[in-house]
């Protein structure tokens, strides 16, 4: 993830406020280091147990590694670990995932840092990076890549585009690889290839005993299952081995549309959601409150897989008079880079879901109605966006992988509507949980109400609320997944580390 200079140099002085006390680092300058012994202990055992390939970093480290191995793309994610470690492969994770057992230390493991919940990759123990496993590796005669946890899709696209091919990642800029494939991943592929947890074709993974194995279907089925979708329960993936796919130039881009738009926008949502059937084309409108401008802008996002847009797909999102227009025939890197996601780096946040069957008028209503009341109402305590995310793919999407950890439900596809709160001040912070856990509420009642059946709709875990129980993501997969859990991780070795735990 990028970070801003002003965002290293503010944790760098909390940081240096916080710690107080010397302790010599492999490097033999004096460092300020955590005031629990215990986690000092197993970061020197780290520090002294790997290889050259890997390096552990103390607060405040002087070269900036240690504030960037600890920093999350929603502040309200981060905390100071007593030590950040950086392993360099596999068999140094496998070093420290061990160490971490034995001595029961708490520990995070971070990919892309995009993680909206609490402590979810992140810890007051000790800080797993996995910024060194980088490589995105080409394998042209079998038609897959190679990816390193430590990516974010921007990174891969960039990899893979004088090849000409592509892979079933992230739509927006800056989410990292590692969270959202082993969440599951909705894509802008996904109308024609699935998620991305369909098109694994395997996972290198250091498992709890430390053991370091390549899991496919054909080798590990119960594993290769728990895997996809099963987030960070079963040990650390340190490579990906992904299905690639032809890819030539893409049409999209962003239009920015007023508030005073929004029955033509509802309008324009429902009708293509009922009308196009085209796999190569998605949309991702956005309903937004700014505060800073007091009001109400939807970025509607559009994708058509190429170089030019079908007549009548887009026409009713293109009739609609926009503040801003950025749509272009382009590169899949470029359209992906267009997306305004970075906009609230930095700031306080969180995500939540709802899983509707369909999105109706009066669903896209309450929509609008729970952009500008809570936008409003939440600007008084220092909110920076309110966000509503729609995501109408098409109903066939869960045809082209198999069963899965998530979703646990492949006869029906759900539509993972998603909220986002931003916000800057921490005294706020149950303000805005409260308050999305409300409209979250308010939504589903609603979606009920006009006849939706979704009680049992599982629920997309990377948008997810922490709080919300395991049972509503995995669903009827639940007891297999923790029977799968307790054979790989009897210790619960992965328990030590926050998320969706089994």
């Amino acid at each position: 993830m990028r970070r801003s200079f002003a965002t290293v140099v503010l944790l760098s002085s909390f940081l240096t406020s916080t710690y107080a006390e010397p302790l010599p680092a492999n490097a033999g300058r004096e460092v300020l280091v955590s005031r629990d012994t215990e986690t000092n202990d197993t970061c020197v055992e780290i520090a002294k147990a790997v290889s050259r390939a890997s390096a552990v970093f103390w607060p405040v480290d002087l070269t900036g590694n240690y504030v960037q191995d600890n920093f999350h793309w929603a502040s309200s994610s981060s905390q100071l670990s007593a030590c950040s470690v950086e392993p360099g492969n596999a068999q140094d994770v496998s070093i420290i995932l061990k160490i971490l057992g034995k001595n029961k230390t708490p520990f995070a493991v971070k990919g892309g840092g995009h993680a909206s919940n609490p402590g979810f990759s992140s810890t007051k123990g000790v800080q797993i990076s996995m910024s060194r496993f980088d490589k995105v590796v080409y394998n042209a005669g079998k038609n897959t890549v190679d990816v390193g946890p430590g990516l974010i899709w921007d990174d891969v696209y960039e990899a893979l585009e004088p090849f000409g091919v592509n892979v079933v990642g992230g739509r927006v800029t800056g989410v990292g690889v590692a969270g959202f494939t082993l969440g599951g991943g909705y894509s802008w592929l996904t109308n024609q290839r699935g998620l991305t947890v369909d098109n694994i074709e395997s996972f290198e993974v250091v498992l709890p005993s430390g053991q370091i194995t390549t899991v496919s279907d054909a080798s590990n089925p119960d594993l290769f299952f728990a895997l996809r979708g099963g987030f960070n329960n079963f040990g650390i993936v340190t490579k990906f081995t992904l299905k690639t796919y032809p890819q030539g130039k893409v049409w999209g881009g962003t239009l920015t549309i007023l508030g005073n738009f929004t029955e033509e926008v509802n309008a324009a949502v429902v009708k293509y959601s009922k009308d196009v059937t085209d796999p190569k084309a998605v949309i991702l409108p956005t309903y937004n409150f700014v505060p800073a401008l007091g009001t109400v802008a939807i970025s509607v996002l559009m994708f058509y897989d190429g170089p030019t847009q079908p007549a009548g797909y887009f026409d009713d999102f293109l009739a609609i008079p926009a503040l801003s227009k950025d749509v272009s025939s382009r590169s899949f890197l470029s359209l992906v880079k267009s997306s305004p996601s970075d906009a609230t780096l930095g700031a306080r946040g969180i995500f939540n879901t709802v899983a509707v069957e369909t999105y109706d008028d009066a669903f896209l209503k309450a929509v609008t109605n729970e952009t500008f009341f809570w936008g409003r109402k939440l600007s008084l305590a220092g909110a920076s966006l309110i966000s509503y995310d729609i995501e109408p793919f098409l109903p066939s999407i869960l045809s082209h992988g198999s069963n899965s950890a998530y979703p646990p439900i492949r006869s029906k596809a759900y539509l993972p509507t998603n909220l986002y709160f931003a916000w800057i001040p921490e005294l706020s912070d149950d303000t805005m949980h409260d308050a999305i856990r409300q409209s979250t509420a308010t939504l589903t009642a609603i979606a009920k109400a006009q006849g939706q059946k979704i009680d049992n709709a599982p629920l997309y875990g990377n948008y997810a609320m922490f709080g919300t129980p395991v049972s509503k993501i995995y669903g009827a997969n639940e007891q297999r997944l923790r029977d799968i859990k307790r054979k790989v991780d009897p210790e619960n070795v992965m328990g030590l580390a926050g998320g969706w735990k089994l």
